[in-house]
């Protein structure tokens, strides 16, 4: 865990950098261990100072990993960002295997003896939730789904968690891979535990109509999913609203029992990030993961653009040479995406990032995997695609808040943890959680953060709070709704790398 002195923080003993737990003043003099810093500019807040003199051309040095070089000579107590540091990262790679075996031997022994209440449904799977979803297949019945959503929760909404209408812009006017794309995510969607029952929703006439869909979807419980073609009813709404009875049926008999917490599959997000997000909430995410993972539960980390930078420490943690490669895969793959496309690869942080205090692509991306912990990569996932072997996966997919939520809960995500260091009110269709990097977002911002992982900069005990958090999750997992449920925050974006007609 860093250091702090009230003022700075140092994550690792071999940084070059420090960072500013609170707006600092040129002038100002501050010891950290025994180093003394005389600020030689102002610091912004989650803004990083030079430690020591570093000459142009030399590595910053933070999460004891380079974060990129010097573009000028840096003086000790200077501020160090934008101005004066810059990347190294430039296009693909070529990586070896060099498997972690310390890190394996951590992982070896599974204990199982945390539990929350869940659904259990026919296939073995757990749901945290028991709500009924209206997935349209297409764009063209999203406001037909919502009215049946409003109206069935009038008449049928007291038997279950609710139901609720999932709608996208997607599903007509795609093409090839694009089109399948859609499909898998849909499917995965279709297909997560939270949902006790799903009405398949489509208008007839579109590219991902049900001839089409259907063989994607594959083998279903009737009972579970029933689907509804607007153009071959005369009445949709009193034919939906028939369907939506029966599904509210079906998922009423599910009830909550007892099951351990290996059932659990939780998704890794973070959203407007700034200086303390790797240091506070990413970190804490980091140690949830491990908890969850030595309990035989799953986890699922994704935002592939942000492991740019950090990938070798991913990579040695693949528990195989098929892992590995899949792993270079998906980092290469998403490299040649930006290509195609005439993208700077690096062209990452964001504007807000920047704000918030993160410099190059490293910082972020070093700070980013901090959610994966310590824990063994057990397999690589593709959109839509379920996990196979409890412990860690990779997901592909952007980093966009929307898009990678919708991609954690089409892969089969309970709960998603979703970390902010500047605010985001976004939710997903399963309860997410959001964990503050910082306690000034707490205050300011209760009605979007569930959690304050800002208070490990405050004095708190990192083991104390990481059981704390523990928790806190597996009251969620039993049913104590998040801020996104309460408030309404409940949205799915698909991704889209393709024509429209």
């Amino acid at each position: 865990m860093a250091q702090s002195e009230n003022a700075l923080i140092l994550i690792s003993d071999t940084d070059s950098v420090a960072v500013a737990v609170k707006d600092l003043k040129a002038g100002e003099t501050y010891t950290l261990g025994s180093i003394t810093i005389a600020l030689s500019t102002d610091i912004p807040f989650g803004h990083k100072v030079a430690l020591k003199d570093i000459k142009a051309g030399e590595h910053v040095i933070k999460y004891g990993q380079s974060i990129g070089h010097a573009t000028a000579d840096i003086t000790k107590g200077e501020h160090v960002h934008t101005h004066n540091v810059k990347t190294n990262l430039s296009d693909l790679l070529e990586y070896e295997y060099h498997p972690n075996k310390e890190i394996f031997k951590q992982f070896s022994e599974i204990k199982k003896d945390k539990y929350f209440n869940g659904y259990v449904r026919p296939d073995g799977s757990v749901g945290i939730r028991n709500e009924v979803w209206i997935i349209p297949t297409v764009g063209c019945v999203n406001n037909t789904a919502k009215l049946l959503a409003d109206e069935g929760n009038l008449i049928y909404g007291g038997k279950t968690d609710g139901i609720f209408a999932y709608t996208h812009n997607m599903g007509c006017s795609q093409l090839g891979d694009d089109l399948k794309t859609t499909q898998e995510l849909l499917k995965g969607i279709i297909n997560n535990p939270n949902a006790g029952a799903v009405l398949v929703l489509s208008l007839g006439c579109e590219n991902n109509d049900l001839d089409n869909f259907k063989p994607v979807l594959g083998d279903y419980d009737t009972n579970r999913v029933k689907f509804l073609v607007t153009q071959e009813v005369e009445d949709e709404y009193e034919e939906g609203l028939r369907l939506l009875e029966e599904l509210t049926d079906y998922a009423s008999k599910m009830k909550r029992e007892k099951v351990s917490a290996d059932k659990l599959v939780l998704g890794f997000k973070c959203g407007g990030s700034d200086g303390f997000s790797g240091i506070t909430a990413n970190a804490l995410c980091g140690k949830i993961n491990d908890i969850l993972v030595k309990q035989g539960g799953s986890t699922i980390l994704t935002e592939v653009p942000e492991m740019f930078g950090a990938e070798t420490l991913l990579m040695e943690r693949a528990v195989s040479q098929e892992v590995f490669e899949d792993v270079v895969h998906l980092i290469n793959n998403y490299k040649n995406y930006f290509k195609k496309y005439n993208q700077t690869i690096y062209e990452n942080p964001s504007p807000g990032n920047k704000k918030g205090g993160i410099t190059t692509l490293e910082d972020k991306s070093l700070g980013c995997i901090q959610k994966g912990g310590n824990a063994p990569v057990v397999g690589v996932l593709n959109y839509g695609e379920p996990k196979k072997e409890n412990g860690l996966n990779l997901l592909t997919g952007s980093g966009n808040d929307q898009v990678s939520c919708t991609n954690l809960v089409a892969s089969g995500a309970q709960m998603i943890l979703f970390t902010t260091g500047r605010g985001n009110p976004f939710g997903s269709p399963v309860p997410t959680v959001k964990i503050s990097s910082n306690s000034k977002l707490f205050e300011k911002k209760q009605h979007w953060i569930d959690y304050n992982a800002g208070k490990l900069v405050e004095g708190k005990n990192f083991d104390e709070v990481s059981e704390d958090f523990f928790d806190y999750l597996l009251k969620v997992a039993s049913g104590e709704k998040t801020k996104n449920e309460i408030y309404g925050y409940k949205d799915i974006s698909i991704f889209r790398d393709g024509v429209i007609l």
